[in-house]
């Protein structure tokens, strides 16, 4: 057997190494675990309405709505991937405090909400706007985003699609998917070279499987659309999740006015456990920030 033959062997064996893992990987992608709601707004002794609406491709997504008297907003949050959204209620007592109205619910293929997949943000974006008409038909046209990991990369990519939006502030969401799957396959000591190919392979794959581009809606080609609203990117330094460089990518790309908060110390999702007083602090002063600003501008136009 001369080399060449040995050597086209090799590479055909290679290849489809990385097709089987390329394919597993958008297997594990697309359908996380389903977590159910670990907790409620019952929990936190607030009045809360259980609600339910309908993307437009039929899902029915399932949540909680925490109203507040004489609010000044309304934040609809997203949870992260594989979670769902009971957790975060943890926030929904400082928005009432601040008398913020505030969404919870949980995207397509988590929590109490329909579907056995997830698409990460591509289908997601569908949901969001399902949320914010929801909204709109209750008579509320204002609302910041808050969004995290998933969430935050789903609000990023959305906000631009709706003049609902006044606002957005995301805590350790990711740039482009591949370089997430790329950078957790490089976790598990694959060559970078290697780990990169399989990366975009597993977003290609996935995409095929649910017949959509998912790198068309990578947060990266969305978040300059965002501008003239307000973006508070916030980003763990010691993320082991979502690289800074996601943070830093996506802050370049975005327009005025826009801020970036790097947290020593914090691992992913974890800032607040590094800075709560501050972590808190920000939230509820870029929101008070972006309504008031958002405000500001509709009396202008109105006179």
């Amino acid at each position: 057997m001369n080399l060449g033959v040995v050597f086209a062997l090799g590479f055909a064996a290679l290849a489809t190494l990385v097709l089987i893992i390329a394919w597993r990987g958008a297997t594990q992608l697309i359908h996380p675990p389903h977590r159910r709601a670990e907790t409620s707004p019952v929990n936190y002794q607030l009045d809360y309405e259980i609600i339910s609406f309908t993307a437009c491709d039929g899902f029915t997504l399932r949540g909680w709505f925490i109203p507040t008297p004489n609010p000044q907003g309304t934040i609809v949050v997203c949870h992260g991937y594989t979670g769902e959204c009971s957790p975060d209620l943890e926030y929904a007592p400082l928005f009432h405090q601040y008398h913020y109205n505030t969404l919870y619910f949980d995207f397509r293929g988590h929590g109490m909400s329909d579907g056995n997949y997830t698409s990460l943000v591509y289908y997601e974006r569908r949901d969001l706007l399902a949320a914010l008409d929801f909204l709109r038909v209750r008579g509320i046209e204002r609302v910041g985003l808050y969004g995290m990991s998933m969430g935050g990369a789903i609000a990023l990519a959305t906000a631009s699609l709706s003049p609902m939006v006044v606002g957005v502030l995301s805590d350790c969401a990711f740039a482009e998917l591949c370089h997430i799957v790329r950078h957790n396959v490089e976790k598990r000591h694959v060559p970078r070279i290697l780990a990169g190919s399989i990366g975009w392979l597993v977003v290609a794959i996935a995409g095929i499987r649910l017949r959509a581009n998912l790198f068309s809606a990578d947060p990266i080609r969305w978040v300059g659309r965002i501008a003239p609203r307000p973006l508070l990117l916030m980003q763990a330094a010691n993320d082991d999740d979502v690289p800074i460089a996601e943070s830093q990518s996506l802050f370049a790309a975005a327009g005025e006015p826009k801020e970036l908060w790097l947290v020593p110390n914090a691992t992913h999702r974890n800032i607040e456990s590094v800075a709560r007083e501050e972590y808190r602090q920000r939230v509820i002063a870029f929101f008070d920030k972006c309504f008031i600003a958002n405000h500001n501008l509709a009396s202008k136009k109105s006179q």
